[in-house]
């Protein structure tokens, strides 16, 4: 059986956890949600709804963690789903694990990320929204290894789920299934246990549904971490196409 370990590369107020209901509706397919929010947390200190709790439901050693992301997948499946937030990456951290996996990044454009996220959040830098720490995976990858991660759009998979999905399915040398165009609707054991301060859209979601695109501007204070975001997300969508025009 042949053994594929994805890690998807997403910031946060994206559409990750709806990627991850998608592959988990596959029956070869284990996954795995955002392990290291309790080592991001620990170090950090950030006070994230239920920090406490998160911290206590999750290993927060780094290299036991990453052992345990490149080991035997669980449960006799042959891929393994990681969900992982870029920014709970730090600059200390040692990221050559990563090369085990086959790597993929989830963008969407920083306007709607900054309005969602400062409804929750106090926003004071980019850093918070993963870009940067998405690139400087990219450019790593892209120095260390010959595989060509592929990069996907929020609003393109939500538009068009199927064809994104088997571009996805096919950069990964795995098959496509269409199970992993709807899901049922409720929690999973899977999810983490913050999911109740953020995944009650996607509890009662049964499919990829379009995302709306804020017509606000965005007020002032953020203008600069907007215009920093906007350049990585401007490079990412170069690079994709770059992707395409190579495939």
């Amino acid at each position: 059986m042949t053994a594929t370990r994805i890690a998807m590369w997403s910031g946060p107020r994206n559409i990750s956890t709806a990627i991850m209901r998608s592959f988990e509706n596959r029956s070869d397919t284990y996954v795995t949600d955002e392990p290291f929010y309790a080592y991001f947390l620990k170090k950090t200190g950030y006070q994230h709804p239920g920090r406490d709790e998160i911290i206590q439901s999750q290993n927060s050693k780094w290299e036991e963690i990453t052992n345990w992301l490149t080991s035997d997948i669980p449960g006799d499946k042959s891929v393994w789903y990681q969900k992982h937030m870029a920014h709970h990456l730090l600059d200390e951290d040692d990221i050559r694990w990563i090369k085990a996996l086959k790597n993929c990044f989830l963008i969407r454009h920083p306007k709607d990320v900054i309005l969602s996220f400062t409804n929750k959040f106090i926003l004071t830098d980019t850093k918070q929204l993963g870009y940067p720490q998405q690139k400087k995976l990219w450019d790593w990858l892209s120095r260390e290894t010959d595989f060509k991660p592929l990069i996907i759009e929020a609003q393109e998979i939500t538009k068009n789920p199927k064809e994104e999905l088997q571009k996805l399915c096919g950069n990964l040398n795995i098959e496509f299934y269409d199970s992993m165009l709807s899901w049922e609707k409720g929690k999973r054991d899977s999810d983490g246990i913050w999911a109740k301060h953020w995944y009650k859209s996607v509890e009662n979601s049964t499919e990829f549904l379009p995302l709306s695109q804020s017509r606000k501007d965005i007020p002032y204070q953020w203008k600069i971490i907007y215009k920093e975001c906007l350049n990585i997300y401007e490079y990412f969508l170069l690079k994709k196409e770059e992707n395409v025009s190579i495939s």
